[in-house]
């Protein structure tokens, strides 16, 4: 698209109000780069992302994408072999924790399908490894004490060398109180000095470092703690090469990963302006537009994106197939420019897959460019009057258009002799129609009424005028001319009747009946308004009421199906404790010869087929979600016992053991070595020392299952006995109620099927009876 059309329509000025939507700089680098496409392919992909991440949220809450910053210039001087500093590689350390959570949210998702969108979040790269690499460094970009032994010692020992000389200068400042001109510690040279009158230097021996402006005051610092100042300096050197060498690892480390961050922040960045996209969509009301295959265009209710919502006047747009030339006649000032900025604008956006400000049902056509002749284009440098300015323009529009163009002509042959301004315009018009070319144009000139009347594929339309109030309403009127109002609006005005009269008897009978045919004409258009209104306000109450059901509909056959297997599974349990008893009655009557063995069997096949099929729920997200919550994943942070250090889980060796990155140092480690941190344990990194857990040692002896849901008492029975062994408990009592003894079943299934399980039976009458079972461990 031709750049002079986004400055001429201020497309640049529309993108800007999206800004405050985005949340990451990668968003903002995506919208600033954003320009209209005409592949239609690319802008339907765009706009089923939008449609599907609008299904998301709907269903599943807002996404809340954290803040992040630009990472092209890090990224490029990782490029350059160069090593990153701190803040660095926080930024870098932020926009991994973005991902994650996004990864997350669309993880957890539920009671939606979103396959144009999951394109684009598979696209994400998982990188867990750099997770745990970046535990080096918190949020601030300070290097963590526990990113390697060495620097862990150094500032051990640097807090203690502070601790010693804190004491020492407290010392001398105590004992040499009467020669300090101030009674305070302060720094010189980066070492700390007491400071001394000038006529009591030698009373206190040490190195002077300074000397006041006045000349009054030197800065000692007393020889007592010179020794040990020495050794803090060196510390601090030694620590800062040690800072060096962990930021040359770590960025040596990330190095190759440049181009699977760079992808994701690519991705974060279109994800994020989707977001933004969205939620303009919300707020200004905007739609989705559909894409036509002839660069029709019907616009129902389109606004101006540039006016404020509360001021802008909605205007109804056809210019399908059957209209090639929409003609714009009557006074100034009515918004006829406003009408063609606003067509120009609509296309723009949705070219560029924005949505657009505009009412259901509307299209808009694909073109490979868009030109404008619009405003005062004079140019005093180049000495062109205004009409030499706009046809310069308008030159240059020819010379390039086709019928893949649109064109938008603002005050068509303004600024020379009316009559030869009406058949220039008229000719350029017909060059553009014999060009199958879509054109608007804006004109005052009467002659133009007639050329809209008489040729085919062109229609008129006008401006609304509110003659009882002499103001224009800015409402656009299709297939009705403009028509001058300037002996009513002068006769309203108080203008004599003579004169009214008199300029009567001058207009031609012919302009007195065009005259009276646009009045009637607009006022047959008025009626045909107030109908579609109607027509249309139906229409999305369809829509509305249509979506409604079709929601409700889907969410009842998911609450039915999921009723229906849990109903399967109860059923299923108890026809498993039928068939064990029966088995039990069936040996017996066959070793009293009561029943023959043909007979055994076909009665057992009639018991199992009581037992109905469940439904596959593999793919169920809600039992997805429980069970990964039981589980452990890459990028999950660890505690490892041993050290006491934060880790990263990387990935499931074939052994079993997890490797965990732990800082610089990569490992190998069984389950039982490290603990999962929660989100809620989540706290800055420090030193810890973290004993080897068991179990957690306050788990209660008694699990209530009452008043709980089939699978979540299931969830809740598998992790209570798994706690329990960990915990070492010899006995254990769970509360199932007696109801309809379904949950009560289940716990006794669930108890014969666990081997770790030694005996179990009812509790006695006083403690619950049959609504209670205790359970002896092994």
């Amino acid at each position: 698209m031709n750049e002079k059309i986004l400055n001429t329509l201020e497309f640049n000025k529309v993108k800007e109000q999206f800004v405050p939507f985005l949340r990451t700089a990668q968003g903002i680098n995506e919208l600033r780069e954003l320009l209209p496409t005409d592949k239609k392919e690319k802008i339907e992909e765009l706009f089923l992302e939008l449609k599907d991440f609008g299904k998301v949220v709907q269903e599943n809450g807002s996404l809340n994408l954290g803040e992040t910053s630009d990472l092209r210039e890090t990224l490029r001087r990782l490029e350059l072999q160069a090593n990153l500093n701190g803040p660095e590689l926080a930024k870098i350390k932020r926009f991994i924790r973005v991902i994650a959570e996004v990864e997350d949210y669309f993880e957890n998702t539920q009671n939606v399908e979103f396959e144009n969108l999951q394109n684009l979040i598979d696209k994400f790269v998982d990188t867990p490894k750099l997770q745990g690499l970046l535990q080096v460094v918190d949020d601030t970009g300070h290097i963590q004490d526990n990113a390697s032994n060495r620097l862990f010692e150094l500032r051990t020992s640097i807090k203690k060398l502070e601790s010693d000389v804190r004491t020492v200068m407290q010392e001398s400042m105590v004992n040499n109180a009467s020669y300090l001109s101030e009674n305070i510690i302060t720094i010189r040279n980066d070492r700390q000095v007491l400071a001394v009158k000038v006529e009591s230097r030698s009373k206190v021996p040490g190195i002077v470092h300074d000397m006041s402006a006045s000349g009054q005051t030197i800065y000692i610092e007393p020889r007592q703690a010179v020794s040990v100042n020495n050794n803090l300096a060196q510390k601090k050197v030694e620590e800062r090469h040690e800072v060096e060498r962990i930021l040359a690892l770590v960025s040596d480390e990330l190095r190759p990963y440049v181009d699977d961050i760079r992808q994701n922040a690519w991705l974060l960045g279109h994800l994020d302006l989707i977001n933004a996209k969205y939620a303009y969509q919300l707020e200004r009301k905007a739609i989705i537009p559909d894409l036509s295959d002839d660069k029709n265009i019907i616009l129902y209710g389109v606004r101006h994106p540039l006016i404020d919502d509360k001021v802008s006047v909605a205007n109804d747009l056809k210019f399908d197939s059957t209209i090639n030339t929409i003609v714009i006649t009557g006074p100034n000032t009515g918004g006829k420019t406003i009408s063609l900025k606003t067509l120009g604008l609509s296309q723009l956006m949705a070219q560029s897959g924005l949505p657009i400000l505009a009412e259901d049902f509307s299209s808009v056509g694909i073109f490979r460019e868009i030109y404008a002749d619009i405003g005062d284009e004079q140019s005093i440098e180049q000495s062109l009057s205004t009409f030499s300015s706009h046809m310069t323009n308008i030159v240059e529009i020819l010379n390039n258009v086709d019928s893949e163009s649109l064109v938008l002509l603002d005050e068509l042959g303004a600024g020379t002799d009316p009559k030869e301004g009406a058949a220039l315009a008229i000719s350029i018009l017909d060059f553009l129609r014999l060009s199958n070319t879509k054109t608007m144009a804006t004109t005052h000139y009467p002659e133009l009424k007639a050329y809209g009347v008489e040729n085919p594929g062109v229609t008129n339309a006008s401006m609304e005028f509110d003659i009882e109030n002499l103001k224009p309403t800015y409402r656009l009127i299709m297939g009705v001319p403009g028509r001058s109002n300037a002996l009513e609006i002068s006769k309203r005005l108080g203008l004599f009747d003579k004169i009214i009269e008199r300029a009567e008897e001058l207009t031609s009978d012919n302009d007195h009946d065009v005259n009276l045919m646009i009045a009637s004409l607009e006022q047959k258009n008025h009626e045909l308004i107030d109908s579609v209104a109607n027509i249309k306000k139906l229409e999305r109450e369809n829509v509305t009421l249509h979506n409604d059901l079709e929601k409700m509909y889907k969410s009842f056959n998911r609450e039915r199906e999921g009723e229906l297997n849990k109903a399967r599974i109860e059923a299923q349990d108890i026809v498993k404790m039928a068939t064990e008893e029966a088995d039990i009655i069936l040996k017996n009557l066959h070793e009293q010869s009561l029943l023959k063995p043909h007979e055994v069997i076909d009665a057992k096949a009639q018991l199992d087929k009581l037992a109905p099929q469940t439904v596959d729920l593999s793919k169920n997200k809600v039992l997805k979600k429980a069970k990964k919550a039981r589980g452990l994943k890459p990028g999950a942070e660890v505690i490892v016992s041993e050290y006491g250090q934060k880790g990263t889980l990387v990935k499931l060796e074939k052994d079993g053991r997890w490797q965990v990155q732990m800082g610089l140092i990569s490992t190998k480690l069984t389950e039982d070595e490290f603990e999962v941190v929660k989100d809620e344990e989540k706290t800055p990194t420090k030193k810890v020392n973290i004993v080897k857990k068991a179990g957690n040692k306050t788990l209660k002896s008694q699990l209530d299952l009452r008043g709980m849901r089939y699978e979540e008492a299931q969830l809740e029975l598998e992790e209570y006995i798994d706690q329990a062994l960990l915990n070492n408990m010899g006995q254990i009592t769970i509360v199932h109620g007696i109801g309809t003894g379904v949950i009560r079943e289940m716990v006794q299934n669930y108890l014969k099927r666990n081997k770790q399980v030694k005996s179990f039976e009812y509790a006695p009458q006083n403690a619950g009876g049959s609504g209670a079972t205790i359970a002896t461990l092994k």
